[in-house]
């Protein structure tokens, strides 16, 4: 690695530095201890031979090493041990300040500090999963808390083209009236009018005492009528099938054909004419979600 030695000497003595002092330190060649003034900057630990000194001795990398007590009995010794490469042994004043010396340079390694991140990292997940469970549990309480840990699935989207088909004409006729399977809508098929004849035909049942308690009493009654046909909503010509219904003695095979195949006719237009009323109310719909109604 290509240092500029100009740029490291100004950063050894540019404050703020991690820890400063004096320490003993044996030399490599030379046994004996010799009294040196180390600065620690992050993984950089200098040393001058005096304290005023603009430009240091060495640098030693505290990286790839291990900080631990040295054989040396006296001078309280520790050492930066690299594995293969020279050891350094140096000597402090005191045990306090051999511990912190120990200390500061254990904590200077980018691994140390890697594992530290980690775990910060962890206690803070676990305070921000026991603060969101306790948030949770005091709004909406204990069975609320249970049901935000399953995933939920996504909101269901209504299709307008999964409302049922209406009913042939001769499958639906239940007193003259046709009922529809679909829901009310207003100014559609099958709403109001069909049952303003619902409650027209009701309203004749009551006035004839058909089973209702304040209808007229037995002997007041007026001669039932024939069962007369409504109107219906669907179909014009419900009436002549109704008839049709009554006389199947009077009317021939042939008319009876004739009249069904005429009704199939009318409700393929009605149909078609109601589906041509509900395609702008589709597109709008489509246009406004901006995707298809149905993913395949």
């Amino acid at each position: 690695m290509k240092i500029n030695e100009k740029n490291l000497y100004v950063f050894a003595r540019t404050p703020p530095f991690d820890m400063e002092g004096f320490l003993n330190k044996r030399g490599e060649v030379n046994k004996a201890f010799q009294r040196r003034y180390f600065v620690l900057k992050g993984n950089l630990l200098f040393y001058f031979e005096s304290r005023l000194d603009k430009e240091p001795l060495g640098l030693i990398i505290v990286e790839g090493c291990t900080i631990e007590l040295s054989n040396e009995v006296d001078n309280y010794c520790f050492e930066i041990a690299f594995n293969g490469n020279r050891t350094y042994i140096l000597a402090a004043d005191n045990q306090e300040s051999m511990e912190t010396w120990m200390k500061a340079l254990t904590c200077a390694g980018y691994e140390y500090k890697r594992i530290i991140l980690a775990e910060l990292k962890r206690q803070l997940q676990e305070m921000e999963d026991s603060r969101n469970k306790m948030l949770g549990s005091a709004i909406d309480g204990p069975q609320s808390a249970t049901e935000s840990a399953k995933p939920r699935p996504p909101p269901r989207r209504t299709n307008p083209f999964n409302r049922p088909a209406p009913p042939p004409p001769d499958s639906s006729l239940r007193g003259g009236v046709v009922m529809s399977p679909l829901p009310f809508i207003n100014g559609y098929f099958g709403s109001s009018n069909a049952r303003l004849q619902q409650e027209k035909l009701m309203s004749q049942q009551d006035a004839n005492g058909n089973g209702s308690p304040s209808g007229t009493p037995r002997a007041q009654r007026r001669p039932t009528p024939a069962p007369g046909i409504a109107n219906s909503v669907f179909y014009p010509d419900a009436r002549d099938q109704g008839a049709v219904n009554n006389n199947h003695s009077t009317i021939s095979a042939a008319e009876r054909q004739r009249r069904q195949v005429k009704a199939l006719e009318e409700f393929a237009r009605n149909h078609e004419r109601f589906r041509r009323e509900l395609m702008p109310d589709v597109s709008a719909y489509r246009e406004r979600q901006g995707q298809p109604l149905i993913q395949l």
